[in-house]
């Protein structure tokens, strides 16, 4: 890059560097809200916050709320890895600590939600549930697969400085975000609330219209021509539609 200008992007600096500091408390935060979790999945953590004012809070749909519990630590294992190993660029204070609040909101409410915090009874697990365990895991596989490809290939010297085109990247330019929405579509079904739906439309569009195009004029700079004649040819979120 030629500026500072140029390594800030939608608002994420772009710029390689370790950030150790900042990605230690963004990981120890998300392993207590991992802990909070499991507290108030399998510890009848609710009921006890619920004795302090008096009030009988129970989660009502146990078993939901450990499937729930599930994809948060299976997200955890996969954040750790990204954090630590695939992430190369700097993290500032502000993003680590947005996110973090950001990650208490979804992981915490969609456990409350769908664990059956503000109902009093459980929901049967049926072919909805199975639809979304499988969306979990198809999103989960192609963000963490598609960035695992991209960091083997960086691993060559002779790729470096290269735009990497290959792989799950082949069918999207950002396969990585693509798999995210499945992820988070499959994560709000188990809910079993359409309202919840509206946490991966309001990433897809996060994506489309700010993460996309902040990213993208960061790679148009950094990779000149080999980035245009990419996305000539490439969707750029969803395979085969956009």
């Amino acid at each position: 890059m030629n500026s500072q200008t140029s390594q800030t992007q939608a608002g994420v600096d772009r710029s390689h560097g370790r950030s150790f500091a900042e990605k230690l408390t963004f990981a120890s935060g998300h392993f207590l809200l991992v802990l909070l979790s499991a507290w108030l999945t399998f510890f009848n953590g609710l009921s006890h916050i619920g004795a302090l004012f008096g009030k009988s809070w129970a989660m009502a749909d146990p078993i939901r709320a450990k499937l729930i519990f599930a994809a948060i630590a299976l997200y955890f294992l996969r954040h750790m890895i990204t954090l630590f190993v695939l992430l190369k660029r700097k993290i500032v204070w502000s993003e680590a600590l947005g996110l973090l609040a950001y990650f208490a909101f979804f992981e915490l409410g969609i456990l409350l939600l769908g664990g059956g915090a503000f109902r009093n009874h459980s929901i049967p697990l049926n072919w909805l549930d199975i639809l979304a365990g499988i969306l979990i895991v198809i999103g989960s596989f192609i963000n963490s697969f598609s960035e695992l490809q991209r960091h083997w290939w960086k691993q060559d010297p002779s790729h470096k400085g290269k735009l990497y085109t290959e792989g799950l990247f082949h069918y999207a330019m950002h396969i990585n975000y693509f798999g995210d929405v499945v992820l988070f579509t499959g994560w709000v079904l188990l809910t079993h609330n359409p309202w919840t739906l509206l946490l991966p439309i309001s990433i897809a569009l996060q994506f489309i219209y700010f993460h996309i195009p902040g990213l993208d004029s960061y790679l148009a700079d950094h990779y000149g021509d080999a980035f245009d004649e990419y996305a000539k040819k490439t969707k750029k979120l969803f395979p085969f539609i956009y």
